[in-house]
């Protein structure tokens, strides 16, 4: 029986007159690599913030992994999430930020060796998290989000400012995450990553869902992604 580890209900959301999450409706099931498309304002990090308990709906439900997400407490001790904006304490160095993650966690410290490595911080562990560079900010929240093995992790524009070879590496480590029972939960505007990453895929664009399918249900919408993502997008217009 597949088990559904995200389930929304009539979600909505604004923020003041403008409609960011209309009626959202939403399943993902354990084990998916889901892609969550969509053009800048389209509700992508909204949903996301949502689900990851850091703000509420106006109206609707919403579970992850189970949970209600009015247990916010609950929720974020279960998922990992990489933001699309990475914020980072100044005033600690990139093994203090790790260590006070372990910590909060209650992980064992011996996870935070394998993460400087997978993410080629290791050279870094002793400078300022002010100090990095946006690339390197965005894989140390990687580590973070992954550092406690959560069963659901929820990615925001993750490879925006990594660069390609790091790109390779994490790409590489998210499909064994994947292949071992873990769920991704992609946001991208991104159509050659999405299509090559997700195993289905749901395009959201004015806060609505215009299409959900695997990329071979999609495709047979028109001849690329790309070419199935503008017509919607423009439709929707």
């Amino acid at each position: 029986m597949t088990t559904k580890v995200i389930q929304t209900s009539h979600l909505s959301k604004s923020y003041g007159k403008t409609k960011a999450v209309s009626n959202l409706n939403l399943e993902v099931d354990k084990g998916e690599f889901f892609g969550f498309l969509g053009p800048n304002g389209a509700g992508k990090t909204t949903t996301i913030k949502i689900l990851t308990s850091q703000i509420a709906p106006d109206s609707g439900e919403a579970a992850v992994l189970g949970i209600n997400i009015k247990d916010s407490l609950t929720v974020k001790r279960a998922v990992g999430v990489v933001p699309e904006i990475v914020m980072l304490p100044s005033f600690l160095t990139v093994s203090e930020y790790l260590e006070f993650v372990s910590k909060i966690r209650a992980i064992e410290p011996e996870k935070i060796e394998f993460w400087l490595d997978l993410t080629d911080l290791s050279e870094k562990r002793n400078a300022l998290c002010k100090d990095l560079s946006q690339g390197m900010k965005q894989k140390l929240s990687f580590a973070a989000a992954f550092i406690h093995d959560p069963k659901l992790v929820f990615l925001d524009e993750p490879f925006a400012d990594v660069d390609p070879l790091m790109q390779n590496t994490l790409k590489t480590f998210l499909k064994e995450y994947v292949k071992k029972g873990g769920t991704i939960f992609l946001s991208t505007h991104i159509l050659e990553i999405a299509e090559k990453l997700c195993s289905r895929i749901a395009i959201i664009t004015k806060g609505n869902i215009a299409t959900a399918g695997t990329i071979p249900e999609l495709l047979k919408k028109g001849e690329t992604l790309e070419e199935v993502f503008l017509t919607l997008v423009r439709s929707h217009g």
